[in-house]
């Protein structure tokens, strides 16, 4: 048996990886010491001068010039501490999400986190005092207020379901040895866990990340076995993240409670800035194209050899048999470069700045965190993660998290308040550059070439709107059961499969399953109800390029300023502000009739080359 340890030679360059030493030169260098000391200091200061000016929820009166002046210092000192702990948490995790072995990093990430938990009751008590005086009175004494009406009303309308400030500030000590402690195991025992595969030249280990890209092999035996290999390795660690799902999700449940929120639904919804009269549009759109993505998934079955019957999860996001197989990431890269590009030469010169920059980290490893993330960082600065596999869907992700890292750009003139983006939001930038990829290639080819690219696009959109779909079902089944006890994991891996069938019906081979999503998305175990905004995000991103298709010169003109609102604007705000109405389930059926078209022309396509 041997382990899978692929050297760079000339024609297979090194993957990039991320440098912050410029930042400071290591976790034990002198510059991160003081500057991790300096901000403890700073938000000790802050907390004195909280309880110095009575920063909470006081009995209702005229509002001073007084008043506007202690705004006017209260906000400008948590903003200036909130930033500098947030770049230091960024600094540290860089270490940790590469390399989750690191004892000293994982060490350091408890303390920041602790500045964390320091900060948490100081929100909500900054929320009390502005519900208590009005958030439109305060703004009319205070700079300030004026410049965060967003961030702050959203902050106001959270009263009714904050607990009493002493429960605020013990659920925030708590959560550092509760759910987020929980959520690090979740993530250690993860991102270490190797296993087998019976590779065609012999087994070989490797690290689950690895096992994970196998998924998209051109070779289907590899597809198979990698599947084979999840199913033996994830029930080693069955047991621990098990008492993690219930752990975190017990937690959620008893603070909701405690906060008056009557769902855990309602509570994302809240967190989110979307309104349940848009949630519902959308889902009951999203419902309603099942079966065309069911429809979809039979057409690959059929091209995969399986006849028209439900498609094998091992083959769910698999390239097209006559796809021209893997992308070297140069090639990747400047499929990005090109479509980000045509779009505008700003965000084409994103992608060669994050690269000169050593923005990014795309070689898979062993203890480095699975998936792929955008983190905002010092400046208009990002750090992207990913797992470069070389399959076609590599690409997109590359073009969504660079989304991301655009997205921070626009953002770095707001304070840290105003950048607080709901997960919804925050999908914007990211699936508008993810479809700028897609309809570039989509623009330039036909037959065999054009079915390939609808298939990835496919693969993509079928992740986001069935399988999220499928785990909104699950959490939303293990929250109701873990109200009544704890869930063992073979429950929860029921509970997983039954969810699965609900949404993915007659397209998946339901004997084919995937007992385990639970246990390997990490979603799970570090926010609630986290996936539903991914949907969001590609629905409202397929509408934003709609829009841009209309008139490009006055999107652009408008693109860039909204994105830089996103912390400040609601759901409806932000549709509003590109002339769409986000809580009309027509707006959303518009946005899948883009998918459904694709779907049409991909089946033209496999029919075509079936004859």
């Amino acid at each position: 048996m041997t382990t899978l340890d692929v050297p760079a030679t000339p024609d297979t360059p090194a993957l990039p990886r991320w440098s912050v030493a410029d930042v400071h030169e290591s976790l034990d260098s002198r510059s991160f010491t003081d500057a991790l000391e300096q901000v403890g200091a700073d938000a000790g200061r802050l907390v004195t001068m909280f309880d110095e000016l009575d920063i909470r929820a006081t009995a209702p009166r005229h509002v001073t010039g007084d008043d506007g002046g202690v705004a006017d210092r209260v906000l400008v000192e948590l903003n200036r501490v909130t930033e500098h702990a947030n770049h230091l948490r960024v600094y540290v995790y860089a270490t940790v999400s590469t390399d989750s072995r690191n004892e000293r990093a994982q060490a350091l990430l408890s303390e920041v986190r602790q500045l964390d938990a320091t900060l948490r009751p100081l929100t909500s008590r900054l929320a009390e005092w502005v519900a208590s005086l009005g958030v439109d009175e305060l703004a009319s004494v205070s700079n300030e207020v004026r410049h965060h009406l967003g961030p702050l009303r959203r902050l106001a309308s959270r009263v009714e379901h904050q607990m009493s400030e002493p429960e605020e500030h013990l659920a925030a000590e708590l959560s550092l040895t509760g759910a987020s402690a929980w959520g690090r195991l979740h993530a250690d025992v993860t991102s270490q866990l190797t296993t087998s595969v019976d590779l065609p030249d012999g087994p070989c280990t490797l690290p689950m990340p690895a096992v994970r890209g196998l998924a998209t092999d051109p070779e289907p035996q590899v597809r198979r076995a990698a599947y084979e290999a999840e199913l033996d390795a994830w029930p080693t660690v069955e047991v621990p993240v098990a008492s993690a799902m219930n752990a975190i999700k017990g937690e959620a449940i008893a603070l909701n409670r405690r906060r008056h929120w009557s769902s855990p639904v309602d509570a994302s919804l809240f967190a989110n800035s979307v309104s349940r009269a848009t949630f519902d549009a959308m889902q009951s759109a999203v419902e309603a194209s099942l079966p065309d993505l069911r429809g979809w998934m039979r057409t690959k079955s059929a091209l995969h050899g399986h006849g028209n019957r439900g498609l094998p999860w091992w083959d769910l996001v698999a390239p097209l048999p006559t796809a021209t197989g893997s992308i070297s990431w140069e090639d990747g890269l400047d499929v990005v470069r090109h479509a980000f590009t045509d779009y505008s030469s700003t965000l084409g010169g994103l992608v060669d700045r994050a690269l000169d920059e050593a923005w990014i980290d795309a070689e898979p490893r062993d203890g480095k965190s699975g998936g792929a993330f955008c983190a905002p960082f010092v400046g208009d600065r990002s750090l992207v993660l990913l797992n470069w596999s070389g399959s076609p869907d590599s690409t997109q992700t590359t073009a969504h998290e660079l989304g991301h890292a655009y997205h921070n750009t626009t953002l770095a003139g707001r304070t840290a308040l105003q950048r607080q983006l709901p997960m919804a939001l925050a999908e914007t930038a990211s699936i508008f550059c993810e479809t700028l990829v897609v309809e570039a290639g989509l623009a330039r080819l036909d037959g065999a070439e054009r079915l390939a690219q609808l298939d990835v696009d496919l693969v993509g959109t079928n992740q986001v709107i069935v399988d999220i779909h499928s785990r909104f079902l699950f959490e939303t089944e293990v929250f109701a059961r873990r109200e009544r006890r704890t869930l063992s994991a073979s429950e929860l891996c029921e509970m997983m499969t039954d969810a699965q069938a609900e949404a993915y019906g007659d397209g998946l081979d339901q004997s084919t399953a995937h007992p385990y999503m639970w246990l390997l998305k990490p979603h799970y175990y570090g926010s609630h109800f986290y996936n539903w905004p991914y949907t969001y995000g590609l629905l409202f991103g397929l509408g934003l390029f709609a829009e841009y298709r209309t008139d490009p010169e006055r999107f652009r003109a408008g693109y860039d300023d909204v994105l830089s609102r996103a912390g400040m604007d609601t759901a409806e705000e932000l549709g509003a502000a590109f002339g769409l109405d986000v809580t009309d389930e027509a707006f959303w059926t518009a946005s899948l009739d883009v998918v459904r078209n694709r779907i049409d022309d991909y089946q033209r396509l496999a029919a075509a080359s079936a004859s």
